[in-house]
C-alpha cells in the first residue's frame, strides 16, 4: 500500500506530493514546525493524513516538554483552517497527555499518533465494505471522483478511493473517472497515480468534462471524500465537488461522500459555519513554475461546501447517513 509518510528514529518522513507523479522525494521532519511546514505548503494533504501528521508533530514536540507541545500545537492547528480533522487530532494527543508527567510525554504522544493512525486504516477498510454495498451486485458500475482520497490522503486504503478499491475486487467496477481538480490537479497527479500502482481501469479527464460524461450515460455514481461535515451533513471538500453534486443531481446520479466520524464537526449545525481555506493566486497564475495567466486578479476558495440536500448519502465506518434521516445523531 502506498503511504504518505512513516516514522522511524524519531523522525516522521513525508512523502512530497508536491514533486508526484514524476519524482518520489522524502521530506525529513525532527520537529513539529518541519510537520506544520509540510501540511500548509500541501507536501503532506487530504484531511486524516494531515490529522496523523500533525498528530506526530505533536509527539517530535513533546520531547522538549509540555510548554513546547502547547506552543507546537497552535502552529499545527493554524497550518490549515478547513479540515477538522487537524484539530482533532491535535487535541487527542494533548488530552491523553493530561495527567502524564514530563518524562512520559514522549512515548505517550508517540503511542497516541500510532493509534490515531491505527484507528484511520481500520476506518478505511470498514467504510470500503460499507460503501461498496450500495452498489448491486452483477453490475459493472462507472464512478467519478474528484481531488484525492486515497491512501496518501489518509494513510489507510483511502475514503473514496478505498470505496472504489473494494468495488474492484468486488467486481463491481468498470471504471473509475478522475478529474484533473484544478488547480493543483490533485486528481491528475494524485488519484491517477495511485489507480496507476493499483492497476484499476481508470480514465483521466478535465473538471469541465464531467457534465457531458453524465450526459452520456456513462457516469453511475459520484463518490468523493470530506475535509469536514456538519451536523446536518453539509460537507466541505476539494474545490469542484459542490458543482459535480449539482450536475449528479441534474442527471439522476447519486452523490456519495465518503469520510471517517474525524471529519465530523459537532459543534458547527450547518455548512454555512465552515471556514474556508483561501490560498495563494500564484497556484492560479502558475503551475509548477510555468506561467499559464497574466497579472490578474485571482479567487482561488480551496473548498467548496455541498448541501446536505445534494448528497444521496454519507458513508462512514460504522453506517451510512442519509440527509432526510436528519444528519449526525
Amino acid at each position: 500500500m502506498i503511504s504518505p509518510f512513516f516514522f522511524e528514529k524519531n523522525t516522521l518522513s513525508i512523502l512530497d506530493q508536491r514533486m508526484l507523479p514524476e519524482k518520489e522525494v522524502w521530506i525529513p521532519c525532527t520537529e513539529a514546525d518541519d510537520v506544520a511546514q509540510a501540511i500548509r505548503t500541501l507536501a503532506v494533504r487530504g484531511a486524516p493524513a494531515i490529522g496523523i501528521a500533525a498528530a506526530y508533530g505533536c509527539a517530535l514536540a513533546a520531547r522538549s516538554g509540555r510548554n513546547s507541545l502547547e506552543k507546537a500545537a497552535q502552529i499545527l492547528i493554524e497550518a490549515r483552517p478547513t479540515a477538522v480533522n487537524l484539530s482533532w487530532a491535535v487535541r487527542r494527543v494533548l488530552d491523553a497527555l493530561t495527567c502524564v508527567p514530563e518524562s512520559g510525554l514522549y512515548d505517550t504522544a508517540l503511542k497516541e499518533a500510532g493509534e490515531i493512525w491505527e484507528e484511520e486504516k481500520r476506518a478505511n477498510e470498514a467504510m470500503a465494505q460499507i460503501g461498496a454495498a450500495l452498489f448491486p451486485e452483477g453490475k459493472a458500475s462507472s464512478v467519478l471522483t474528484h481531488c484525492n482520497a486515497g491512501s496518501l490522503a489518509t494513510g489507510g486504503i483511502g475514503t473514496a478511493l478505498g470505496v472504489v478499491r473494494k468495488l474492484y475486487e468486488q467486481g463491481k467496477l468498470s471504471r473509475v473517472y478522475m478529474d484533473e481538480t484544478r488547480p493543483l490537479l490533485q486528481g491528475a497527479r494524485i488519484t491517477a497515480y495511485e489507480m496507476c500502482r493499483l492497476c484499476i481501469p481508470a480514465t483521466l479527464i478535465t473538471d469541465s468534462m464531467a457534465g457531458w460524461l453524465m450526459k452520456q450515460g456513462r457516469i453511475d455514481a459520484v463518490i468523493v471524500g470530506a475535509d469536514r461535515i456538519a451536523r446536518n451533513l453539509d460537507a466541505a471538500n476539494k474545490i469542484g465537488t459542490y458543482s459535480l453534486a449539482v450536475l449528479a443531481r441534474s442527471h439522476g446520479i447519486p452523490f456519495y461522500v465518503a469520510a471517517p466520524l474525524s471529519t465530523f464537526d459537532p459543534h458547527i449545525a450547518t455548512g454555512a459555519e465552515i471556514p474556508i481555506e483561501e490560498r495563494h493566486q500564484e497556484e492560479v497564475l502558475s503551475f509548477q513554475g510555468c506561467r499559464c495567466a497574466p497579472e490578474v486578479e485571482v479567487f482561488n476558495p480551496a473548498f467548496d461546501v455541498t448541501g446536505h440536500e445534494l448528497i444521496t448519502a454519507v458513508i462512514t465506518e460504522r453506517e451510512v447517513l442519509y440527509p432526510d434521516g436528519g444528519g449526525l445523531a
